[in-house]
């Protein structure tokens, strides 16, 4: 049996793991250029390898839940870290883009285990009295690894060597696999339900056509009829998931979970306030390179700020949702949210650096709480029985948001030069205007704030059982 101590401990292990994981995907950014040059390669090129990592993100997530009810959860998310760090070694050893696309993919499949059954093996082993504030503690490393991951990228590339980047997971997967058998019990399900191949292999098709489609979307010069085709078929994808999953004894994806108001409003609500909060970290850098003409590294120091806002709201969030509750700190931190990423494109480079600093702070501060409201109030009210299948279908809407918010930042941008008359040239392109990103970051804020009409319709009391516990204990 997993000791108190270890119990304890085990939401900052699986943060630490987390945090290696999102760092990793987010670090990559500054360093293309001079991967670019090892691999004798254009830099447009690399994104093969990053386009690999998410699509096996996508296609494997769905089978997480499945794989550790079977196996065991310390057995699959140890597994998971093996495999994550022994990929790492390989991107940092890659003399190629082939290998080094594989080694992603490899990487992406130890991602996809470790990020949703460690998430699970949370879940399982916290009190309710005590969930809240361990989902925020394994929330913010995807808040803060977009914001920090770039800055360091940069710093590690230009006063070492890219490989460093994927070479320094070695001795934090290899602590983290220790901490894993020391602290994690290899809990399996009761029940041994039997693969559903179909669910699977739709599942994974939906994911892999939306994400591809958006990544597609995010990129200058490429098709958007072929973007929107691809994202066409994933939701024709994902209609037949459904319907598959509704004639399935044992679907994979269980959407019958969704039949629990406070999970409903985290996957469905919960999707449009972070695609709207998250085309701010695609944006908000271009915004201070192209808009204000700042060097990136300027760029990355101003970014710090939102990072600073990520980081300090954690100390707060178990607090104010205690007193105030999900439902009013949805309410009113969705229209902050909403409110200060218009603001975002309010800036200009003749403003003052500490105003600036706030904008870019309180929008930080907005993410964390918002981020982690949804994170913890999605686990509020599920039984057990469907803790597995929850977990799943909430870890393949959030992959999927990560990829919608950047396409839609791309997008806006797009749209707001097309309607200026300005358009990408043959090999080129388009020049983007501060005007441009005012029009990117309104409609990023209109998304966010239409989102509160699900937060509004909560009941009073959501989630409020958690609180209740914790002072009863």
């Amino acid at each position: 049996m997993q000791s108190q101590s270890s119990m304890r401990f085990l939401p900052y292990l699986v943060a630490a793991t987390f945090f290696m994981e999102y760092l990793d995907t987010t670090v990559i950014a500054t360093a293309l250029p001079q991967m670019a040059q090892s691999f004798g390669v254009g830099p447009n090129d690399l994104s093969l390898g990053m386009t690999a990592y998410m699509l096996a993100l996508a296609v494997f997530i769905p089978i997480s839940g499945w794989i550790a009810d079977r196996y065991g959860s310390r057995t699959v998310f140890g597994g998971a870290i093996v495999v994550f760090t022994v990929a790492s070694v390989l991107c940092g050893a890659s003399s190629g883009l082939a290998e080094f696309t594989a080694a992603r993919v490899l990487q992406g499949i130890g991602g996809a285990m470790m990020v949703p059954v460690g998430r699970l093996i949370v879940v399982r082993n916290t009190d309710k009295r005590d969930l809240i504030k361990a989902i925020s503690t394994i929330t913010w490393p995807a808040i803060a690894a977009p914001v920090v991951g770039p800055p360091i990228g940069g710093f590690i590339t230009t006063y070492a060597s890219w490989r460093w980047i994927f070479l320094l997971n070695v001795p934090f997967g290899i602590a983290a696999l220790v901490a894993t058998f020391m602290m994690i019990r290899n809990a399996r399900a009761a029940e041994r339900k039997p693969l559903d191949v179909i669910g699977f292999l739709l599942g994974g098709a939906t994911l892999t056509l939306v994400l591809y489609g958006t990544e597609l979307a995010s990129q200058d010069g490429a098709s958007l009829a072929l973007a929107g085709g691809c994202v066409a078929a994933g939701l024709l994808s994902g209609v037949l998931t459904v319907r598959h999953a509704a004639g399935h004894p044992h679907p994979l994806l269980d959407f019958t979970t969704l039949r629990v108001p406070t999970f409903s409003v985290t996957v469905i609500t919960g999707s449009f306030t972070r695609v709207g909060i998250g085309a701010v970290p695609y944006l908000m850098p271009l915004l201070f390179q192209v808009g204000f003409g700042l060097s990136a590294f300027r760029a990355g120091l101003l970014l710090l700020a939102s990072a600073v806002g990520n980081l300090g709201m954690k100390a707060l969030t178990t607090p104010v949702l205690h007193r105030y509750g999900f439902r009013s700190t949805a309410i009113v931190n969705t229209a902050l949210a909403g409110v200060f990423i218009v603001a975002c494109g309010l800036l200009t480079s003749d403003m003052p650096l500490a105003l600036v600093l706030f904008v870019v702070f309180v929008y930080g501060v907005t993410r964390s709480m918002q981020f982690s409201t949804l994170a913890s109030l999605a686990y509020a009210d599920i039984p057990p029985a469907q803790m597995s299948g929850a977990n799943t279908l909430w870890n393949a809407a959030q992959q999927m948001t990560i990829g919608l918010g950047i396409a839609f930042g791309s997008l806006s941008l797009r749209v707001a030069a097309a309607l200026r008359g300005e358009s990408a040239q043959p090999g080129g392109l388009p020049h983007f205007t501060l005007g441009d990103f005012r029009w990117a970051f309104l409609f990023a804020g209109v998304l966010t704030l239409v989102s509160l009409i699900g937060y509004v319709r909560m009941a009073p009391d959501a989630g409020r059982h958690l609180a209740a516990q914790r002072k009863t204990a």
